[in-house]
Formats: C-alpha cells, structure tokens, sequence
C-alpha cells in the first residue's frame, strides 16, 4: 500500500507541475516567416547550449521546410552588469561584460531574433544588494535597446534558478528571484517579450523534492553545483521557449528525445545538430571577439561555415 501511495503522490505532483509549467507561458505565434537567424546571448548556460541544441533539432524534425540557422553566442562569466566580485576565478581574469563584445556580434551574426539569457552572474553570487541589482537593470536594459536599433526581434530568457542547497552561496536564491520578478516586470511596463525559466526550473526541483525528502532519498537537483543545470535542466528551458512560440504540443514532452519521437531519424539528427552547435559556437565566438581567457579557439569562421553546410546535407538526407 505505502508504494502504491508514493506512486499516487509522484503522479499527482507531476500532473500538478505539468500544470504549473503551462500557464507559466503564454502561448504566442510561432516563429514569423522572416525570421531567419536566430542569435542566442547569454553566459556559460547558453554558451554549454543544450537547449539551443533542443530547440533546434525540434525545429528541424517539425518543421523541416524552414530555414532557421540557430547561433550560439553565450560567454562563459559573462555579465549585462559589468560587475565583478573581487578574485574572480582565483584572481586569473574578471567577468566578462557583453558590452564590450555586444557591437561586434551584431554586425556579425546580422541577427533577425536574439533571445537574450544574464542574470546568473549579475548578482556575484550575493545577498540581494540594490546598487548591485541596479547595474543589472541599467545593463540589461542598454543591452536590450542597442538591438532593438539593430531591428533584430528580442526575447528575453529570465534568469534560470539558482539551487541555494546545491550552490550554497547563502540568500543568491532569493536575489535571483527578484532579477527574475524585475525582467519579468518588463512585460508590462516596457513592453518586452520575456519567457520564465527561472520559477518552471524552480517549482520542478522543489517538486521532486518534496517526493524524494519522504523517502530520505539524495535531494534532487538540475544543477549539481547550483549553477549550470544538466539535461533536464535545459530541456525545461527549452520547452518554456517552445511553449511560448505556440509549440503547446511539448506540454507532456519530459524530454527533448519524447519531442522527436514522432520523427524516424530524431535521434540521428540532434547528434548531428549537437555535433554543428559544437563546431559553430566556437567559430562565432572567436570570429567576434570577446577577453575571456581560457578559451578554446574556433574554427576560421569560412571553415566552420563550410562543416556546417556538410553537416546541413547529412540533416536534409535524413529527412528524406
């Protein structure tokens, strides 16, 4: 009876949070016709890019018909705020700031939509401080209105949740639900397309907590450090962003693999995909330019092109 009552009580919070996660975006049109290159901003989440990878294989198997090139551009430490803590990384570099870099990778990329991903950093993994929180508003919001001048659509990611238990960086939880609460403000008062991760990343992990603490089992986590969330993790990222492009059928999709499915060659062509996002954000990033040390230098950007017209081929052949 009692694992009867587990499994009815593990039912019920999944049902519930299948819930949650659907009205936590609104479903809006799917990508327009003219949208072409899509450009993905943001910190070492974006820059690991596990859910550009999801998104685009779903894409791909969806709507096979369509021209999108997804391009990853996310910086590892990378800041909207400028702000560094003192010692960052033992004292080797100081947190990159997006501004330095941000002209360059527009003239570059020539983006049609940028999704836009910082918060994480912004706080230096503090207590909530309001001069610290006020650089992050001025930043993001210079950032959103320098591509706005571009003509490039924008659509901001909140930031994604912070595990105070796993990162142990005491009160940072607390700071990054209030830079999600401000970013997600900006709908009405500044009319910005924003999608929530941080609180679906939230009411997921504490979800599984609640069945897992009953049990005594290890509490479970989408980011072991905290920080930078694993598959599952970045799956929740991406299914909010298809649910707000009107792609409702993820809703009950636990994983981006259930999301292919119905696609005979899936799983061929999100290796193949995640094999090009490898090659390309490297390209991109060293192509830009950017003063974050230690890291890898790409591919010559002609080359890196040339591998993903390859690659394209292997996709399309696929399809077929």
């Amino acid at each position: 009876m009692k694992i009867i009552g587990f499994f009815k009580t593990k039912v019920t919070l999944l049902i519930a949070l299948c819930i949650v996660c659907s009205f936590c975006c609104t479903a809006q049109s799917k990508l327009l016709d003219s949208v072409h290159r899509i450009v993905f901003l943001g910190n070492s989440i974006t820059y690991a890019g596990n859910y550009i990878t999801d998104l685009e294989a779903y894409f791909i198997t969806h709507y096979p018909q369509k021209a999108y090139e997804f391009i990853n551009v996310g910086l590892p430490s990378e800041t909207v705020s400028g702000l560094s803590e003192p010692g960052h990384a033992d004292g080797k570099f100081p947190r990159p700031d997006l501004h330095e870099r941000l002209a360059r990778v527009l003239l570059l990329t020539k983006p049609d939509l940028v999704f836009i991903c910082y918060g994480m950093n912004d706080g230096i993994y503090l207590p909530f401080d309001e001069s610290r929180f006020q650089e992050f508003k001025d930043g993001l919001i210079d950032v959103h209105n320098r591509i706005a001048q571009t003509g490039a659509n924008i659509i901001h990611l909140t930031p994604p949740y912070y595990d105070e238990l796993k990162g142990r960086n005491k009160g940072y939880e607390a700071t990054l639900d209030r830079y999600a609460d401000w970013v997600l403000e900006q709908q009405k008062s500044a009319g910005w397309k924003v999608i929530d991760v941080h609180y679906p990343m939230k009411q997921f992990t504490k979800a599984h907590r609640a069945v897992d603490s009953i049990f005594g089992i290890a509490a479970f986590a989408l980011a072991k450090d905290g920080v930078h969330p694993g598959e599952a993790g970045h799956w929740i990222m991406a299914k909010q962003i298809l649910l707000y492009l009107g792609e409702n059928a993820v809703a009950a999709a636990p994983d981006i693999h259930a999301a292919i499915a119905a696609a005979s060659q899936g799983e061929a062509i999100l290796k193949l995909v995640a094999q090009r996002q490898s090659v390309m954000k490297g390209a991109w990033l060293t192509a830009a330019g950017h003063k974050r040390p230690f890291m890898n230098v790409g591919l010559p950007l002609d080359e890196a092109k040339d591998k993903y017209i390859q690659i394209e081929k292997e996709i399309r052949g696929l399809l077929q």
